[in-house]
């Protein structure tokens, strides 16, 4: 089973790549088949017996000091050879001279008798130089093998924020790394699974024998018995006779309490490399975050929700106790603490080419649960509110605004006035779904126009004055002087007229000539109101 193809085995230098980078100077003696074994070291030595200062996948390299005299006879050069290999040493390096002038007969025929790749270095490659190389390739695998750990996190990250988080999770791990994945929930059933070969629909298994790793689910039950049973992280291990399940080795999935709530298993022929297990750590971690917030990460939210649906006076009428055990129940709902300041936030959507209104709601309620750092979030037809201890500062309102969102952000209070910072919001949320800009509660002035905003203001002065604005300006200014005027006396003609400087029978002439052209009764309250508000919002 292998990997997608458009994806680099994640790993570190392997043998095979090694003797590509090195001189083609260089000749390969005996090919002990173990190219795709990965190298630790190149290492010289000329001890008799190196072996216990070797680590296993080192590149040994000699220039035949043990094997001069008697040392290189066929018996000692075997009990060499033979010493090498069982100390897991992926090649040895020959160099000729000073000692020889050629790779002595009895060591290539202990090579290939024991089957240890053999290389011959000429007198024109320095050791130094093969180490050097080694140690070139080595730094660039590394870089290369961070870029793509941190390629599959970002991966994760997405998969994570998905409508189906498990079954993405599991076939971004099977697209980076060779295995068969099966994620099991604590009744030991299959919640999802994935493999190099894709899911089925809806996550399901494709159809036809060994479909997955041949390996049926009755068969896995011992191993799923000691992950449910145990306790504390651990790694479960086990072999089957079929294909893609030489190795398969289970991960519990725990809660904070070390109680298990599921486990993931995973198959393969080969042991997987540090980075694959890299991987496989982090998909573990994120599965675990996800099936402790469905547990008990969600007992806080239904808690409240509960007792708020059973108990709604308990709010304002509650004991002390009772309120403060909400309140406790709130404040892990949101991150928070008992004591610190609530407020209420309400998304509308915006006419944009980047709006967000297109995801699914599931996508757009983990995204605003991720961002507002909160569980307590409600999908409206609007948009969504929601509880959270953040300020919502400028960065996070940028943020929002670039999915094509605008807010209404509440202002700070407390777990018993959050009914009325919810009334406050929605009092805003007309106003930012006209202008398309988001407000602040506690930077708008609490009046009419202050509710109304400039931008409606301005709609509505244009909307009712539009006869007088459409005149000449002399006229237009004229005429408007006479209504602010007349308007804010309260109507009184007399005290217009010594505001203004005319005749009070004037005042009366021009001010039915504007009920005229704006074809309205300026003895109605409703009418006076409007129009003074608009005009508020002339210049």
């Amino acid at each position: 089973m292998s990997p997608d193809p458009a994806t680099e085995r994640l790993g570190f230098v392997t043998l095979e790549q090694f003797l590509r980078k090195l001189p083609p100077r260089l000749k390969l003696l005996h090919d002990g088949g173990n190219g795709a074994g990965l190298l630790r070291w190149v290492e010289p030595s000329e001890l008799e017996d190196p072996t216990p200062y070797l680590l296993d996948g080192e590149f040994l390299l000699t220039s035949g000091l043990p094997f001069l005299g008697d040392g290189g006879a066929s018996e000692p050069v075997d009990a060499y050879v033979r010493r090498l290999v069982g100390a897991g040493v992926g090649a040895l390096g020959f160099g000729l001279e000073p000692y020889f002038d050629a790779v002595p007969a009895s060591l290539v025929d202990a090579c290939r008798r024991h089957n240890l790749t053999l290389v011959e270095v000429p007198k024109t490659v320095p050791f130094a130089a093969i180490g050097l190389e080694f140690s070139q390739l080595l730094e660039s695998e590394n870089a290369r093998v961070f870029r793509q750990l941190a390629d599959t996190n970002r991966q994760l990250m997405r998969a994570v924020l998905s409508a189906r988080p498990e079954h993405e999770l599991l076939a971004a791990l099977v697209q980076r790394v060779p295995v068969w994945a099966m994620l099991m929930g604590a009744d030991r059933r299959v919640r999802a699974r994935a493999s190099a070969g894709g899911t089925g629909p809806n996550g399901t298994a494709p159809s036809g024998k060994n479909a997955w790793s041949g390996v049926e689910l009755s068969a896995l039950q011992p191993m799923l018995e000691r992950l449910l049973a145990g306790s504390g992280p651990r790694v479960e291990m086990d072999s089957f006779d079929m294909p893609g399940s030489s190795l398969v080795f289970g991960h519990p999935l725990r809660s904070t309490r070390d109680a298990n709530l599921g486990a993931l298993v995973l198959g393969t022929d080969e042991p997987l490399t540090p980075a694959q297990n890299s991987v496989v750590s982090s998909v573990v971690g994120l599965l675990e975050l996800l099936v402790r917030q469905r547990t008990s990460g969600s007992l806080a939210p239904s808690q409240l929700a509960t007792a708020l649906l059973l108990h709604p006076e308990s709010v304002t009428s509650g004991s002390t106790r009772h309120v403060n055990g909400l309140k406790d129940l709130l404040a892990q709902s949101i991150a928070s603490t008992r004591s610190a300041p609530l407020r209420v936030i309400q998304g509308i959507k915006a006419d944009s080419p980047g709006s967000a209104g297109g995801d699914s709601p599931v996508r757009e309620l983990l995204q605003w649960r991720r961002m507002f750092d909160t569980k307590l979030v409600e999908i409206t037809d609007y948009g969504f509110a929601a509880i959270t201890r953040l300020k919502v500062d400028d960065a996070l309102l940028a943020e929002v605004e670039k999915l094509g969102w605008r807010l209404v952000v509440g202002d700070a209070g407390e777990f018993s006035t959050l009914a009325a910072g919810y009334q406050r919001a929605t009092a805003l949320r007309a106003r930012v779904q006209a202008t398309g800009t988001s407000a602040r509660v506690d930077e708008v002035t609490w009046s009419v126009a202050g509710l109304l905003g400039r931008e409606a203001g301005t709609m509505l002065a244009a909307r009712l004055l539009e006869p007088v604005l459409h005149q000449d300006s002399e006229r237009r200014d004229a005429q408007l002087s006479v209504l602010r005027t007349w308007l804010g006396e309260n109507g009184s003609w007399d005290a217009t007229a010594k505001a203004l400087g005319l005749h009070r029978n004037s005042i009366r002439r021009q001010v039915n000539a504007l009920a005229e052209l704006l074809n309205v009764d300026l003895n109605l309250a409703q009418v006076r109101a409007e129009l003074w508000i608009a005009l508020q919002y002339v210049d």
